[in-house]
Parts: C-alpha cells; structure tokens; sequence
C-alpha cells in the first residue's frame, strides 16, 4: 500500500541556499544572477552590471523613500 505525500516530489524536504541555485545555474546552463548591489564586487564591476542591465532591460524604475 503506498502512502500519500502531501507536497509533489520535489517539493519539501532540504531547501537550497539561494547562493547555491546561483551557482548551479552558471555551471549547468550558463546563466548569472548579479545583484547590482553585490557587496562581494567593486564599484567597476557594480557599475558593468549596472550598464548591461539597461542595455538589455532598459533603465529600472526610480525608487521612492517609503513615508511613514
């Protein structure tokens, strides 16, 4: 008699670090996920994601200071 899960397969049990879904998303297909906030980069770099951001989204949204 099977038992009967509650989540899909999948689903549940270890979740990954979000550094970690980053990772395996460069080495297997190729993709990179920067924060253009990263701490780790300098400003040069920060900058160069800046400038392909725009380049292949356009420019973000300006953001407002929340009021309390």
């Amino acid at each position: 008699m099977k038992t009967m899960k509650f989540t899909p397969r999948g689903y549940g049990g270890h979740r990954r670090d979000v550094d970690e879904v980053k990772r395996d998303g460069w080495r297997d297909q190729g993709l990179l996920a920067v924060s253009v906030d990263d701490h780790r980069l300098t400003w040069p770099e920060r900058e160069l994601v800046r400038q392909l951001g725009e380049r292949l989204y356009g420019a973000r949204p300006l953001q407002h200071e929340v009021r309390k």
